[in-house]
């Protein structure tokens, strides 16, 4: 068994595109939360809350014919990638073109814009906006096909299209591939452009938040006031590698991934089972070698709907009893779907890696239905630990759990 390490992190959200930025944003309990104007022509769709990425624009050296075949989603996840190459010191490389890196990738859906072009062929029998590239930006692989293309990556291609485990699958199982020794390197994560036909899938459930007027105030996870989720958009990539490699060329490692479990409920499509999901923390914590003392910060799902807060809770303290120190960032950014799992793990490095660990925003009244745990909420707490565990939660009864440890 191979040692997998990351030596790169990069990602894009509406607090920012760096670190500093998004961590200050936290620092000040500022929220990338707005209303979406832009919604209101949807007289049906009753939220009009968004975590949108506003100011973002392709980098000028990006040419015509790489852009072709992206849409937002996947221009999003490129632009991650290429700043997470650049921090590990791996940018225009040749040794990651020569089949020992390889990319696991995913996003909900491909971009929509794509997917409205050929439902408009269906509806009107007209196949304007269509061209050659438009299956490209559109199909479930897009993002993972797309940063293997543009940074010229031979080795193998993990698409990982599992909504909201999107980006945490994408980096265990491109985990599991250096482990077991299949590749020296990989690109993972996750991104999801943000639309309003993710926002009615929610809204359908009667799961979205209501508060339009008071966008800072929600969502608000593990908290009795909540009122559904809202969605985000963005993108975090990992780079991975195994330690040996990353040693002989001298690469800066900001943590070791040590364990993943994954499962699925095997009972309902969008109602969470909490047996499960304990199941998928106990799985990664069997992989890992470690009991569940040696953890010491959860980061949690926390979608702010009743039903995943409470089932995610009980799982979590029926696992590691009240003492566990848990959070949120999805408070902060909305719920970003496929890129979720990725910034939350990028997060989770960063924090354990500076002792210093980010609230719930919007936690004043902890649901008592919730599992009884040690909830981070008002201010950044510092701590140290040597382990830490973020968890995520999808659809189709995925779960997933992953596990980094301290590196210095």
């Amino acid at each position: 068994m191979k040692r997998v390490v990351v030596t790169g992190m990069s990602g894009i959200t509406s607090l920012g595109s760096d670190w500093p930025s998004i961590s200050a944003a936290f620092e000040a309990g500022r929220s990338g939360i707005r209303r979406m104007d832009e919604w209101d022509r949807y007289t049906e769709l009753n939220t009009r809350l968004g975590g949108p990425v506003d100011d973002f624009v392709a980098p000028r050296h990006w040419s015509r014919k790489q852009t072709r075949s992206m849409g937002r989603v996947s221009k999003l996840a490129v632009f991650a990638a290429e700043r997470a190459l650049e921090q590990a010191g791996l940018l225009g490389d040749p040794i990651i073109q020569d089949g020992r890196m390889g990319v696991a990738c995913g996003s909900s859906t491909g971009s929509t814009e794509e997917v409205k072009a050929f439902g408009n062929m269906l509806l009107n029998a007209v196949a304007d906006g269509l061209n050659a590239n438009s299956y490209i930006r559109m199909m479930p692989h897009t993002t993972a096909a797309n940063i293997s293309i543009f940074f010229g990556l031979k080795g193998r291609l993990i698409p990982t299209s599992s909504a909201c485990t999107s980006g945490s699958q994408g980096i265990g199982y491109a985990y599991e591939a250096i482990k077991f020794g299949r590749l020296k390197m990989m690109l993972a994560g996750g991104a999801e452009e943000l639309c309003p036909t993710e926002a009615m899938v929610f809204d359908a459930l009667y799961a979205t938040s209501l508060k339009n007027d008071a966008p800072h105030t929600s969502p608000r996870p593990y908290d009795s006031g909540r009122d559904g989720l809202v969605i985000g958009e963005g993108a975090g990539i990992l780079v991975l590698e195994e330690l040996e490699h990353a040693l002989a060329r001298g690469a800066t490692v900001h943590a070791e991934i040590v364990g993943f479990g994954c499962n699925s409920d095997g009972q309902h499509a969008t109602k969470p089972v909490q047996e499960t999901m304990r199941g998928a923390m106990q799985l990664a914590l069997d992989d890992a070698g470690l009991e569940p003392s040696a953890i010491g910060y959860v980061n949690g799902h926390g979608t702010a709907t009743e039903q995943g807060d409470v089932a995610e809770t009980l799982a979590t303290h029926a696992l590691f009893g009240p003492r566990m120190p848990i959070s949120s960032q999805k408070s902060f950014l909305g719920h970003t779907l496929g890129a979720c799992g990725a910034l939350e793990s990028w997060f989770s490095i960063e924090m354990m890696n500076q002792d210093r660990y980010v609230p719930t925003l919007n936690l004043d009244q902890i649901d008592p239905a919730c599992g009884e745990l040690d909830y981070l909420r008002g201010e950044c707490r510092q701590m140290h630990h040597q382990y830490v565990m973020s968890n995520n939660f999808a659809f189709g009864g995925v779960n997933t759990s992953l596990i980094f440890k301290r590196w210095n």
